[in-house]
């Protein structure tokens, strides 16, 4: 029983593991998504060094 239960609660960690990898894989391509844009898109004129970021 006890074996069945730590292959169980194993099987659960792992699933529980590669959803959250597969999640932060989709943030991380968001984010990166938006850190190029940023080199794109340009504000209008009076902005300080061309980046509508201020980092």
């Amino acid at each position: 029983m006890v074996p069945l239960l730590l292959v169980l609660l194993l099987a659960l960690l792992l699933f529980g593991a590669g959803f959250a990898l597969k999640v932060l894989w989709w943030v991380a391509i968001i984010v990166l998504a938006v850190w190029l844009l940023g080199f794109v898109v340009r504000p209008g004129s009076g902005a300080g060094r061309g980046r509508w970021y201020r980092w």
